[in-house]
């Protein structure tokens, strides 16, 4: 019995909590609440209890943050397709765009091929066919002139609406000219040049009696008109692309709207 006893004096001189130094830490402080069977802490008289906003909000960001998280991780394969293609057609953009500043391989040639661009653009044919339109004295041809310029007049406006739409930046930086900010043509998407030389040489082919040579000519000039915008950096490929089919699909609808020579008299008269 004196043994044990000896022996448990001896684990208590050997445990540091039961020295005088830390003996305020095995006893509960005064005044302190007892602790619930439940073991939930009872909240201070100054604690405030959270907004009901800030937990639903929570709840809200805790769905909403793994699905954004899936998403980032796990991409569609839509996405992983437009984001390649529009990759793609970036880099074959710049690497056309040999015309696109004064330090490219073809700087030379740059002056030719935005003259070449100029040949279509809206200006040009809208002074070229008012003018025909009033030097012109057969019902017939005023009839497909003032369709033409009714043509011309929706290419502008669509193009426009369109550009102002998307708002895409061409390949590289450049500041359109003084001719296209009068036509709106500011942005890259889609091409107004490729658009409009689409839909002349598609008028011209199905309302003017030309010879083979001339047809083929007719069809090269609105592939050469398109091809320069990428030359000189103004627009991509799917610019110039998007740019021909909007001009076919303009064409058809002023086939649809065709105005009579009754009605362009009438307009030619009021004007």
């Amino acid at each position: 019995m004196p043994a044990s006893q000896s022996r448990a004096r001896a684990r208590d001189r050997n445990n540091v909590l039961n020295r005088a130094e830390f003996l305020s830490l095995n006893q509960p402080p005064k005044g302190a609440p007892e602790p619930r069977s439940s073991g939930k802490k009872a909240p201070g008289p100054s604690a405030q209890p959270p907004p009901p906003g800030d937990g639903a909000r929570e709840r809200r960001q805790s769905q909403q943050l793994p699905e954004e998280d899936c998403m980032q991780l796990n991409p569609s394969f839509k996405g992983i397709a437009f984001n390649s293609l529009l990759a793609i057609d970036i880099c074959m953009s710049k690497r056309l765009g040999v015309c696109a500043g004064r330090a490219a391989s073809w700087a030379s040639a740059r002056s030719m091929v935005k003259l070449i661009g100029i040949t279509g653009h809206g200006i040009p044919w809208i002074g070229g066919t008012i003018l025909c339109l009033v030097k012109s004295s057969t019902l017939a041809g005023q009839e497909v002139l003032m369709n033409l310029l009714l043509a011309l007049l929706l290419d502008i406006m669509t193009v426009a609406g369109v550009q102002k739409l998307i708002k895409r930046r061409g390949p590289f930086e450049s500041s359109p000219s003084l001719l296209d900010y009068l036509t709106m043509d500011v942005y890259a998407f889609p091409a107004g040049h490729a658009s409009r030389a689409a839909m002349v040489s598609k008028f011209f082919l199905s309302h003017l009696v030309l010879a083979v040579p001339l047809r083929v000519l007719l069809v090269l000039w609105a592939f050469c008109v398109g091809l320069s915008r990428v030359m000189i950096g103004r627009h991509h490929i799917t610019d110039v692309i998007s740019g021909f089919i909007i001009g076919y699909f303009q064409f058809r609808l002023v086939e649809l709207v065709w105005m009579s020579s009754n009605t362009c008299q009438m307009l030619i008269s009021a004007w």
